[in-house]
């Protein structure tokens, strides 16, 4: 622990603090200086109460799966660490997993983070650390051992009693889950506690439905005496009273968003399974939609990958999203972004729109490279008039997502005709998403229409043409 807590709303500390001094000073005098050096250690003194283990799960029985479900700045991760340490002092845990949605989030956070294992045991139990081995050895040998929720197939094989899983709802991979909990098989009841912020995604609310998971709700203010106030106001003057603050703030999980053209469903229920070879491409194009400018405050210029299948008998072409390159950058450099992509996918074509660069656009591209295929797409509708018959194909489950696209799925699925951009930002992943399957799926079907008519027309025409004649023929006999 690199310095003792404040203490906190309802914390036994906090009851103590509210005490006359008189009294305090009593209690204090009363302790030995060794009781004093273990209480700045007891995480039971220190600790709120929705920061430590409930007695029961949602069904009333005993819990397998703590979620933790709470808004930045909580305290999750010292919860979850204090959890791991409790398990090991306590002789209950021997072998534990820990996992963050990345190595470096594993490391950063959950291990040398302020609130990690390596600064909330005390130094006589403080664990060695061996980042070469992604392990940590307590001195009574327990060991846990780190992952990265984006190598699910690393849990496949390794045992464990106890796991600790970390900001589970930004994790790429949902299945690093199920791996994790094939593994956790050691003990009498090997137990998981999830820390997250939560969104609405279907592996949080597959645990969330589960009778034996027990849950826990805080929000940021929860934890306002630890945190600086110039955070605390900057969050509730941004942030307060906005849909992203009922999430990241009071951590509530926010289902579909009311009048979204794209839900969490229409996407999950087609995305394309995981080790599975994607079918032959007919097209693959590069969409762009461009940032004015390239400043850190700046728009991203959206840089989506699509793709066609040679479609199905009767269902038509499938639309693939293969590749998520969106970036805040320079114009020279999305541009070899984009032209990068367009070899690397071997597509046919880049699709720019040019409402705000004009030429300027075209001519960045063709500066890092004159020979690509391009075409400029001007805006003649809004946002979401434009976007509706890409959302149409999601509806009738014909795009699938080649992996977890995580920042393109949260616009997708926040994108409204009033979507509040100080909020979400501009919605630059989803323009690039419904240029590129507007060229390849949503104009292919308006010129099939078009051809579907004129030949209509041009075969009634025929036929009255005939039966004119006929008729004139008719007559003159």
């Amino acid at each position: 622990m690199s310095e003792t807590p404040t203490p906190t709303q309802n914390s036994l500390a906090s009851s103590v603090a509210a005490l006359p001094s008189d009294q305090q000073k009593k209690l204090l005098t009363d302790l030995s200086e060794e009781e004093l050096k273990a209480l700045d250690w007891d995480w039971r003194f220190w600790a709120r109460p929705n920061q430590l283990p409930p007695a029961l799960s949602q069904s009333g029985g005993e819990w397998l799966t703590w979620i933790l479900l709470a808004g930045r700045g909580f305290g999750k991760s010292r919860t979850g660490a204090e959890w791991v340490r409790g398990l090991v002092e306590r002789g209950e845990a021997s072998r534990i997993c820990l996992i963050a949605p990345t190595s470096a989030d594993v490391r950063d956070v959950m291990v040398e983070g302020e609130s990690g294992l390596l600064n909330v045991c005390p130094p006589w139990n403080r664990p060695k650390w061996e980042p070469s081995k992604r392990r940590l050895t307590w001195p009574n040998g327990a060991i846990a051992t780190t992952f990265s929720a984006e190598e699910p197939e690393r849990l496949r094989g390794p045992q464990h009693d106890a796991l600790w899983a970390d900001e589970l709802a930004a994790w790429r991979y949902p299945e690093t889950w199920d791996m994790a909990q094939m593994g956790l098989r050691l003990g009498r009841t090997p137990k998981a506690v999830v820390t997250t912020t939560p969104k609405p995604v279907k592996l949080v609310r597959r645990i969330l439905s589960d009778p034996a998971t027990a849950i826990t709700r805080g929000s940021t203010y929860d934890n306002a005496a630890n945190l600086a106030e110039t955070f605390l106001h900057s969050i509730q003057q941004t942030y307060e009273g906005t849909r992203l603050g009922r999430q990241e703030i009071y951590a509530e999980v926010l289902e579909d968003v009311e009048g979204a053209l794209w839900t969490r469903d229409m996407i999950d229920d087609k995305r394309w399974a995981k080790n599975t070879p994607l079918p032959p491409m007919r097209r693959i194009v590069v969409s762009i939609d461009p940032a004015v400018s390239s400043s850190s405050d700046s728009d991203e210029t959206g840089i989506i990958v699509c793709g066609t299948d040679p479609g199905l008998e009767g269902a038509g072409v499938r639309g693939f999203v293969l590749d998520d390159l969106s970036c805040r950058a320079s114009p020279e450099k999305w541009a070899r972004i984009a032209v990068n992509a367009y070899y690397r996918w071997q597509a046919d074509r880049i699709v720019a729109e040019v409402n705000n660069g004009g030429d300027l656009v075209e001519a960045t591209i063709r500066t890092v490279d004159p020979n690509v295929a391009f075409k400029a797409v001007r805006a003649s509708k809004g946002k979401f008039t434009r976007a509706e018959p890409v959302a149409s194909l999601y509806e009738q489950g014909r795009v699938c997502h080649a992996e977890w696209f995580k920042k393109l799925e949260d616009q997708m699925t926040q994108f409204t005709s009033d979507m509040d951009r100080r909020a979400y930002g501009s919605p630059d992943r989803v323009d690039a998403l419904v240029w590129g399957l507007t060229e390849l799926i949503v104009e292919n079907q308006l010129t099939g229409l078009i051809d579907h008519y004129r030949k209509e027309y041009e075969s009634n025409l025929r036929d009255r043409e005939s039966r004119f004649m006929a008729e004139s023929t008719d007559g003159v006999a």
